[in-house]
């Protein structure tokens, strides 16, 4: 095997679910079904939302965000664990690994920061709707999100690039589908503790802190929420949230799991069930979860729908 340098391998072996060859095919039928409807499903929300007028506002404007952002978080990984799945071949280049990790770390990253700021554009609509227009006008809310995009790729090309770093020994084997921070860490043969803690420190601020402003701003709604007087209004006003709310909590459970303890410590099966669930089941359910408790978004890919069959 030929080596980058005297610590990088040329490729990395992915373990994934070699040692259970009987998975691979179903998992590949399902991955790749899963993909199709991930794909169609974000497409659609932000054609939705940029097409339709009546969808022109900040909550549309970064759910368009988070569906763009669905769909190259999936790309960046769905597709070499496909090829992995469906092949004898179970290999990926430094080079391509090195991609890999970069731009998954940056998606997910820049992923955490939007739904806070997400949450904080439904405070706003809730506990200060007479100030609603003036705080989310539109050259804050490009401010707000151009500033969500340069933090999460700081944050995620400073941490990769320090992982990559670290020595492997020739070691070519990764115990799982694809590359990610966690697992090249736990395959580095020294010099890992530092990469721990700084993985650590960073999580703090793109996972932790996002995570407790959200907590806080669903605390303030909840409580906006028990003050409206009208069962229907409390309705409206909790239905504009939940779908949000929903997507944190499937969001953030993995993240928490996989990066808010030292990589050392997880355990051998864990990355590749927590990277299926948020890199492939989280993409596919957001839209879903967004159209069906949504009437705005249900009405307008009724109406786009419509207009595509009569222009036929």
């Amino acid at each position: 095997m030929g080596l980058i340098n005297e610590s990088h391998p040329e490729e990395f072996f992915l373990i994934g679910f070699t040692d259970h060859p009987w998975l691979e095919l179903p998992l590949f039928v399902i991955i790749f079904i899963i993909y199709s409807m991930a794909m169609v499903g974000n497409i659609v929300i932000i054609l939705v939302s940029t097409l339709d007028p009546s969808l022109q506002s900040p909550m549309y404007f970064f759910l368009t965000n988070l569906s763009f952002l669905d769909i190259c978080l999936t790309t960046s990984i769905v597709p070499q664990m496909l090829f992995n799945l469906g092949s004898t071949k179970k290999t990926i280049s430094y080079v391509g690994c090195a991609v890999q990790v970069y731009l998954s770390s940056t998606v997910g990253a820049t992923e955490c920061l939007l739904l806070a700021l997400m949450s904080f554009d439904r405070y706003v609509a809730i506990c200060r709707p007479l100030h609603y227009t003036l705080i989310m006008n539109q050259r804050i809310c490009i401010l707000l999100v151009s500033f969500m995009w340069i933090s999460g790729i700081t944050f995620g090309v400073f941490e990769v690039t320090l992982t990559l770093q670290l020595p492997l020994c020739g070691n070519n084997k990764l115990d799982h589908f694809f590359c990610e921070i966690p697992v090249l860490i736990k395959t580095a043969c020294r010099e890992k503790e530092a990469n721990e803690l700084t993985l650590s420190v960073v999580c703090i601020f793109i996972v932790a802190i996002p995570l407790c402003l959200i907590l806080a701003s669903y605390a303030s709604i909840g409580h906006a929420i028990l003050k409206i007087k009208s069962s229907e209004g409390r309705k409206k006003a909790f239905g504009t949230c939940s779908s949000h709310l929903i997507v944190v909590f499937l969001f953030y459970g993995p993240i928490i799991s996989m990066y808010l303890q030292p990589p050392s410590s997880i355990s051998r099966d864990q990355p590749k069930f927590m990277a299926l669930f948020y890199a492939v089941v989280i993409p596919t359910l957001n839209p879903f979860i967004y159209t069906l408790r949504n009437k705005d978004v249900k009405g307008s890919l009724s109406k786009l729908v419509r207009s595509i069959f009569s222009f036929k």
